[in-house]
């Protein structure tokens, strides 16, 4: 039981050889260190006090940029689809551009390289992620650039098919389009273009072109508008003449008993242009026929849409798919 009492505001103690009571009178040193006591607890508390107001009850300021930022990711956010949806309306322009527009002008269609292009390295998009600290800014920054080029390229195209929609006119003139000799009843068709049998060797080998029989004399005509750049004889393809047609088009007539054009000579579809005949390697009268696209030897059957009906033609293609045989 301690010896101590406080009576009106004052400590007391009871003296063990007195008993009687003494009042207790403090010195400097305590009432510092009671002063001090009270005030770092003062302190203590007040610092609780300000990192649980901060931490629950933001500034006036910091409530206004918090809110700022929501409403700026909301905004991007926002931004982000109707990226995503002008992607994908480009995407559709894109198919239509290589598969129609450009498919009827003859146009090569754009290398998706070339529409997608060069973008940022992609260490650049990953610095924007850690200044921004937000990967949203940094995906929005690659759809832009993507898009961006895709744009350029995409108007790039529009501009060349103008230009070749102004000179279609012209281009249906010098395109290969009719049968190079008279075959209305497609009894002169002897073979097709495709892996065929050597009527010399005995091999299979790719035709390059189409042969149509026919006796010493008929009429070669020019299947399109041309210059004629090559007339002469050609090792295994006897006399032949070559024609350029412009647009990356040029045919190949060859085995003919006589040519009637020269090199330099401008010719219309429909010219007599040589004789069938029987020269170079060949096994009997026929014309061998072949079209060349940018230097390379296609299919000729798809250029006879000028004097073939639907019917013809079909009957055209199953005739010169079956045809096993050449005739050079």
């Amino acid at each position: 039981m301690t010896n101590n009492k406080l009576i009106k505001g004052r400590r007391y103690r009871i003296n063990p050889e007195t008993l009687q009571l003494e009042r207790i009178e403090h010195g400097f040193r305590y009432w510092i260190r009671r002063s001090g006591g009270y005030i770092f607890a003062g302190i203590g508390l007040g610092v609780i006090f300000f990192y649980v107001f901060l931490y629950f009850y933001p500034s006036p300021r910091e409530a206004s940029l918090m809110q700022y930022n929501r409403n700026l990711t909301a905004e991007m956010e926002l931004l982000e689809k109707q990226v995503d949806q002008m992607q994908i309306i480009l995407s559709d322009l894109s198919q239509r551009d290589d598969n129609l527009y450009r498919a009827i002008l003859g146009a090569e269609p754009i290398p998706l390289s070339a529409r997608m292009g060069a973008t940022q390295q992609v260490s650049y998009y990953d610095s924007l992620a850690r200044m921004t600290n937000t990967q949203l800014a940094a995906d929005i920054q690659r759809k832009v650039d993507i898009l961006e080029k895709e744009l350029y390229v995409q108007a790039t195209s529009y501009d060349e098919i103008l230009e070749l929609a102004k000179n279609q006119n012209v281009r249906m003139e010098n395109i290969p389009a009719i049968q190079p000799v008279l075959n209305k009843d497609l009894k002169r068709m002897a073979s097709g273009y495709g892996w065929r049998v050597d009527p010399v060797y005995h091999i299979r080998r790719f035709h390059e072109g189409m042969d149509f029989s026919a006796p010493v004399g008929t009429d070669i005509f020019a299947t399109g508008n041309g210059t004629v750049v090559y007339s002469g004889w050609r090792q295994g393809y006897g006399e032949t003449v070559e024609i350029d047609h412009g647009f990356n088009y040029s045919t190949l007539y060859a085995h003919c008993s006589k040519r009637v054009v020269r090199v330099g000579q401008k010719v219309k579809r429909g010219d007599v242009i040589a004789l069938v005949g029987n020269t170079g390697k060949s096994t009997g009268p026929h014309l061998h026929y072949e079209v060349h696209y940018n230097g390379r030897p296609i299919d000729p059957r798809n250029f006879y849409f000028y004097d073939l009906s639907p019917e013809d033609y079909d009957k055209m293609v199953q005739l010169s798919s079956n045809m096993g045989n050449m005739m050079d």
